[in-house]
């Protein structure tokens, strides 16, 4: 039986070995609380399942892409509430408590975000991070998205788009209610901005933000991603 108020946190991985065993050993405690734990993996081709099975309850099988990946963690999953967890991002201890309150009255919500490794640029880029998110009700994926099973299935889950699907999610969720822009911290890892140049890193992600909300197609922002990501 599943209680009410229960939570799933579901984490999309690919190729994760060096950062999942680190991820869930962290939220171990909150298995042994009651707390259910789904790894959605998109093909891994290196020792991510082996790492991940015997710290989780269950990897599922999934279509790669992180849209289709969490789509298919949040339906094996059981919980009231869905956590969506990058592979690279920890939550804070006292999540499932805050998540639990700031949903009491509203249908989903965010946590402000802290990037580790990366000294004070990347922490202004946070802080920005943040700031953007509160004014706009927009979240990203590193900002540990939640939201009532209910209200996630109202808003039709993850569109199946290859970028931007947080994003879109959170329109879509937007429509149903303001979101809980939670002041406790995530730490996801500056590793994308070190591998790809901060500064670099930045202004791409700028140049997609801005394309997506003017009605680009996700497809080929997503290949414009991956040319960024690897100018050779």
């Amino acid at each position: 039986m599943v209680s009410p108020q229960s939570l799933s946190i579901v984490i999309p991985v690919l190729d994760e070995d060096r950062v999942i065993g680190a991820t869930l050993a962290a939220l171990q405690p909150m298995r042994a609380a009651g707390i259910e734990v789904v790894v959605a993996d998109g093909g891994s081709r290196d020792a991510t399942r082996a790492i991940a099975a015997p710290l989780c309850d269950r990897v599922v099988d999934a279509p790669r892409g992180r849209a289709l990946q969490m789509n298919a963690g949040a339906e094996a999953s059981r919980g009231d509430i869905l956590v969506f967890l990058h592979a690279d991002t920890m939550l804070p201890t006292n999540a499932p408590e805050a998540i639990r309150a700031a949903l009491s009255s509203r249908a989903w919500g965010r946590f402000d975000v802290a990037i580790s490794g990366g000294g004070a640029l990347l922490a202004l880029v946070a802080a920005m991070m943040n700031v953007r998110s509160r004014v706009s009700g927009i979240a990203t994926g590193d900002q540990a998205i939640f939201v009532r099973r209910d209200a996630f299935r109202r808003a039709g889950a993850f569109p199946a788009i290859p970028l931007m699907e947080d994003v879109a999610l959170s329109r879509a969720l937007k429509r149903i209610s303001a979101p809980a822009c939670l002041r406790e911290r995530v730490v996801t890892s500056g590793r994308r901005w070190r591998e790809h140049g901060t500064l670099a890193t930045i202004l791409l992600m700028w140049r997609l933000r801005l394309a997506f909300a003017l009605g680009a197609d996700p497809r080929s922002l997503a290949r414009r991603y991956d040319a960024g990501r690897d100018p050779a």
